[in-house]
């Protein structure tokens, strides 16, 4: 028996709102995130811009002693963890714990304690370095610190697969549930990728947005005046369970997880193969695993990036998988006004697309102003659009090749 997998909360942290009723508001209104540096000195740097969190206080949702102990990837993860716990329902007593699993997506980890340790082994030596740098540093922390906040003890992982692992995180969630082996999932994704080292090294890939005069307008996703991505930081987390556990507690329900799909380029370490195949096997995976046509796609929540290469790779698989109907389904980028939070990035675009089937509104893709030829799809630019979604998709792809696609689809009672 498969079991059906179904999304009962969900929390958030983000450059456009650190609730869901706030991050919504700004993807429906079309507000961006994104500003100038202010975390560290970026004047010797080609990029200026970044989707910092604002009003963040790890002491709001941790003890000051705990929170120390804790890089900034993994304060944002609990955070969240609580926030999509409550939103769920959840009484924590009540449930099989050993049934409930933890698995999150990270891309790089702590590095903003990476960094800092560093500067302390050169400054004052070995024996000042901080006891905490290892658990602080490793990705897998931000799993441990939410399993262990809420005493879950079934399978708790970490998914790494760069821009991809918060995507990858949730689908494979959603087999461990399909296959009964857990009621419960914590899954989604947290990245803190805002440091001095982290940004020279993508500024040095030639990779990041180099607008300077208005940070608002950063991010173009499919504009052919497109300077490349913006990084952002924050986390997303959705609670899956199983349509029988939380029918069981008369839960509510947002929208159902129906299909997955992950596939590699075995390409190149940063470009994506010509012409989207590895990323149009991920979606076709992902409608085959969900049993549904593309006509029936009412809206893909895209990668789109504002890399040259993503974007027009992404369109060219789109019309691969949807051949006749791609001009006619709606594709956003939420990143144009978000960022890219890389190994977030798929957590809180799964969120927007719940969302987007909650209110009946696509969120726009703004600063669209130029068509580039090789980006040609419906991308709705700058007005959100009212629209029935019942099924929506969400793609992410990573440095290394890495794709991964989820299908969501309003939950509709039986």
């Amino acid at each position: 028996m498969q079991h059906r997998t179904v999304i009962t909360g969900m929390g958030v942290i983000s450059p456009v709102g650190n609730t869901i009723e706030d991050f919504w508001k700004s993807l429906s209104q079309g507000e961006s995130g994104l500003d100038f540096v202010t975390r560290f000195d970026v004047s010797n740097m080609p990029t200026k811009v970044a989707g910092e969190v604002k009003d963040f206080e790890p002491t709001d949702w941790l003890d000051k002693k705990e929170s120390r102990h804790m890089d900034r990837f993994a304060q944002f993860a609990v955070a969240a963890a609580k926030m999509a716990i409550r939103d769920s329902g959840l009484d924590l007593d009540e449930i099989d714990k050993e049934r409930a699993g933890t698995i999150l997506g990270c891309g790089i980890g702590g590095v903003t304690t990476f960094e800092e340790q560093k500067e302390v082994l050169m400054a004052k030596g070995p024996g000042r370095v901080s006891p905490f740098f290892v658990p602080m540093l490793i990705s897998n922390m931000a799993a441990g610190h939410v399993s262990i906040e809420f005493g879950l003890q079934g399978p708790s992982s970490t998914v790494v697969t760069a821009c991809a692992s918060a995507t990858n995180a949730i689908g494979e969630a959603m087999r461990l549930i399909e296959r009964g082996e857990v009621d419960i999932v914590v899954a989604g994704g947290t990245e803190a990728p805002l440091t001095p080292l982290a940004f020279a090294g993508f500024c040095s890939m030639k990779a990041m947005s180099t607008e300077k005069e208005d940070p608002k307008a950063s991010s173009r996703p499919f504009d052919a005046r497109r300077t490349g991505f913006v990084m952002g930081e924050g986390a997303g987390i959705l609670i899956l369970e199983s349509l029988e556990h939380a029918k069981a507690r008369n839960a509510k329900i947002y929208a159902e997880l129906i299909g997955y799909g992950s596939t590699s380029d075995a390409y190149h370490i940063t470009t994506p193969v010509p012409g989207g195949a590895g990323a149009a096997r991920a979606m076709g995976k992902a409608l085959e695993s969900a049993g549904v046509m593309p006509e029936e796609i009412d809206y893909i929540n895209a990668h789109g990036t504002g890399t040259g290469a993503n974007d027009s790779t992404e369109t060219a698989a789109i019309k691969i998988v949807f051949g006749d109907c791609a001009d006619k389904v709606a594709i956003s980028s939420t990143k144009s006004m978000t960022g890219h939070l890389m190994g977030a990035a798929g957590a809180i675009e799964a969120i927007a697309c719940v969302l987007t089937i909650q209110n009946g509104v696509i969120p726009p893709t703004i600063n669209y102003g130029e068509v580039d030829p090789h980006c040609d799809l419906d991308y709705v630019p700058n007005q959100a659009r009212e629209k029935n979604v019942d099924i929506a998709m969400s793609n992410t792809f990573g440095f290394g090749g890495h794709n991964a696609t989820i299908v969501i689809k309003k939950y509709m009672e039986e």
